[in-house]
C-alpha cells in the first residue's frame, strides 16, 4: 500500500481549508484517509502561527513507516526543519509566453517599419 501524507480540501466555495491527512494514495483527494496530521488555512496570514499546524511525533512516524509527502507538504515539513530542504529547478520560470512573446516580435517589427 503506497501511502501518502497530503492535502484534503474542507471549507466551503472560495474558502478554503485543508487538513494533512495520511492516506492511501489510492483513495480520492478528500476522501477516506487513515489519521488526520495537522492543518492548512490559507486565508490566513502568512506570520500567523496558526496558518499551518502539523503534528510532528505522527508525521515522522509515518514518514518512518515510507509514506511519501506530496510537494505543498514536504514544504510545509522544510519549514519546520523536519526534512531536508530539496533543491527544485524550474529553468523556464523567467521565459515569458507564447502570446507575449508574439506582442513583442510585433512591436519590434512595427518599430523597424516605422524608422
Amino acid at each position: 500500500m503506497a501511502m501518502k501524507i497530503r492535502l484534503a480540501r474542507g471549507g466551503s466555495n472560495k474558502r478554503p481549508y485543508y487538513s494533512i491527512v495520511a492516506a492511501d494514495s489510492r483513495m480520492p483527494r478528500d476522501g477516506r484517509f487513515i489519521e488526520k496530521l495537522g492543518t492548512y488555512a490559507p486565508l490566513l496570514p502568512k506570520d500567523s502561527e496558526d496558518r499551518v499546524k502539523l503534528n510532528v511525533e505522527r508525521i515522522q512516524h509515518w514518514i518512518a513507516q515510507g509514506a511519501q509527502p506530496t510537494d505543498r507538504v514536504s514544504r510545509f515539513l522544510e519549514a519546520a526543519g523536519l526534512v531536508a530542504k530539496k533543491e527544485r529547478s524550474n529553468p523556464k520560470k523567467a521565459v515569458p509566453g507564447k502570446a507575449s512573446q508574439d506582442r513583442a516580435e510585433k512591436k519590434a517589427a512595427r518599430a523597424v517599419a516605422t524608422e
